[in-house]
């Protein structure tokens, strides 16, 4: 297994032999919680479309941005902010719908080449994302037939605003995904992505080759695998003063049932860890409490005075 960036691993998604590639994704799952894929499937040609969509996009006047409201908490448009000055963001939940990929572009006047390319982009990285977490099921023997069921897709396109007195700044905070996985077409021409070694606590920073896509593992896989699977912890610097654009397709957690570790990652050396939540459970709690970095986790944590939010 290659590895790029001198940290973490690139493993190639051609691999001929399925029990060897899902070993390769369980192993950089549970030690690094990333990794660099290639041979991906999604066409280097809708990658570059994508990035010129997502730029254009953001070039629409303010009012018409904030048409992008929110469908769960904190999923719609963000804007720049004093807690985000450098940073603003499209959101679109369920992005493997059609009608919600329409919906969103009826709201932003996209262009009909614009729709299409935002249906094959959602369609290509959520196929991605499900074929990453099947495989990852396979590697430790789970079988479940719900696995997947009701776990909806939703877009980030991010666009940092980085100028000459944004270097040495953070463009984005510390932080976790909330969700399962996490597929991030990164900005070939601008970096300043750093990742957390979980181990000891030092930062590394991860840079993006063309034609390659970065996997990260978030809270809702290390709920679901009881606690084997990293959730990075992961930021932006601001290293150069250019514009830089990120594309983010998360697979988030169930949304309409609380979703708790399979009883394979549960014996009497592992305990279960986490107490059942929902996608919309957690989201909650990150959101009312202003948790970022996986804090969240503590409050489901079984045997520890929890302090869950009523989930209405």
């Amino acid at each position: 297994m290659a590895e790029v960036n001198g940290v973490i691993p690139t493993i190639d998604l051609e691999e001929v032999n399925d029990q060897i590639l899902n070993e390769k994704i369980r192993e950089a799952s549970e030690r690094w919680g990333c990794f660099t894929v290639i041979n991906h499937g999604v066409s280097l040609s809708l990658m570059a479309e994508m990035k010129k969509t997502v730029r254009d996009l953001h070039e629409r006047p303010y009012e018409m941005k904030l048409r992008n409201t929110d469908v769960l908490l904190g999923n719609g448009y963000k804007p720049l902010s004093e807690f985000n000055p450098f940073y603003e963001s499209f959101g679109l939940f369920d992005m493997a719908s059609p009608q919600a990929v329409n919906s969103f572009c009826d709201k932003l006047d996209a262009s009909p080449d614009q729709r299409e390319i935002l249906l094959k982009y959602a369609k290509a990285t959520d196929d991605l994302a499900r074929s990453l977490a099947r495989r990852l099921a396979e590697s430790y023997g789970v079988v479940e037939p719900n696995f997947l069921r009701g776990w909806p897709s939703q877009f980030r396109m991010n666009k940092y605003h980085f100028k000459p007195d944004s270097v040495g700044k953070l463009g984005v905070i510390l932080h976790t995904d909330p969700g399962f996985l996490t597929i991030l077409q990164g900005d070939e021409d601008v970096g300043g992505l750093e990742a957390m070694d979980n181990s000891s606590g030092s930062f590394f920073p991860i840079h993006t080759l063309p034609n390659t896509l970065l996997v990260n593992l978030g809270d809702m896989a290390t709920i679901w695998s009881n606690g084997r699977l990293c959730n990075v912890k992961h930021r932006v610097q601001c290293i150069e003063a250019k514009m830089r654009i990120t594309i983010a397709s998360f697979l988030l957690g169930p949304v309409d049932r609380d979703l708790e570790a399979p009883d394979e990652f549960v014996d009497a050396e592992h305990p279960r860890l986490y107490k059942p939540i929902s996608d919309g459970g957690l989201r909650k709690i990150r959101l009312s409490k202003h948790l970022h970095a996986g804090e969240s986790l503590k409050f489901i944590t079984i045997n520890e005075l929890s302090d869950v939010p009523k989930i209405d």
